[in-house]
C-alpha cells in the first residue's frame, strides 16, 4: 500500500519533505534578524505582511497618529521615503491610540487619511500599542535595544542594515531633522 506509513517509500518521502520544510525554514530566519522576524498585518487591507521583507533596508519605524500636532510629519515622512527608498531606506508605519487618544479610527479610516491628506505611499501597518505590558513585541524590543520608550507619538526609530543598531528619535525630531538624516546617511553608506 502506497499510503501505508510503514512503507519505505513513503517514509522517505515524508522525512525528505519534512527535512526542506525545516530547512526552507531556518534559511529564511537566518536571512532575517531576530528584530524584523515577525509578521504584522498591514493597514489598508489587514493581510498579514512578514517585516523579514525588509532585512537589509535601513527602516525608520514611527508610532503615527490622526490628530496630533506631529501630524504634519506625515508629510516629511513620506518625502524622505520617496528621496531615500531607492538607496535602501523604508519608512514602517505603526498607529496608535496610547497618547492622548489621538488615533481612534478604524483601520480603514486611518488608511483612508493617510492616502487622502498625506498621500502616504510608505508601508503602513494595523494599530497596535507601543508601550506599556500591552507594547507589540516590535516595540518591545526596540524599547529595549535603543533604552528609550516612545513617550508621544511620530517617536521614532532607525534599525540599520544589519537589523541590530537601533536609534531612538523623539517625537520633536522631524524627518528632516540634520542629525536623523546624518545617522540614515551612515546607515545608508554601510552595506
Amino acid at each position: 500500500m502506497f499510503n501505508s506509513p510503514r512503507n519505505p517509500h513513503t517514509v522517505r518521502c515524508a522525512a525528505t519533505a519534512l527535512a526542506l520544510s525545516v530547512w526552507g525554514l531556518a534559511a529564511q530566519a537566518a536571512g532575517c534578524p531576530a528584530l524584523l522576524d515577525r509578521t504584522v498585518p498591514r493597514l489598508q487591507d489587514e493581510q498579514p505582511q512578514s517585516l523579514c521583507q525588509y532585512a537589509g533596508k535601513v527602516v525608520l519605524v514611527v508610532n503615527t497618529a490622526s490628530q496630533c500636532g506631529f501630524t504634519p510629519q506625515y508629510k516629511g515622512l513620506e518625502a524622505l521615503y520617496e528621496r531615500l527608498r531607492g538607496e535602501g531606506l523604508v519608512v514602517l508605519g505603526f498607529p496608535s491610540n496610547d497618547f492622548g487618544s489621538q488615533e481612534p479610527g478604524s483601520h480603514r479610516e486611518i488608511a483612508a487619511f493617510c492616502e487622502n491628506q498625506f498621500a502616504v505611499q510608505f508601508p503602513m501597518f494595523t494599530k497596535v500599542a507601543v508601550k506599556g505590558s500591552q507594547a507589540h513585541p516590535l516595540y518591545a524590543e526596540l524599547a529595549r535595544r535603543a533604552g528609550q520608550t516612545p513617550r508621544w507619538n511620530f517617536h521614532k526609530y532607525l534599525i540599520g542594515r544589519d537589523g541590530q543598531t537601533v536609534r531612538s528619535y523623539p517625537s520633536q525630531t522631524e524627518p528632516d531633522d540634520a542629525a536623523l538624516l546624518r545617522d540614515v546617511r551612515a546607515m545608508l553608506a554601510k552595506r
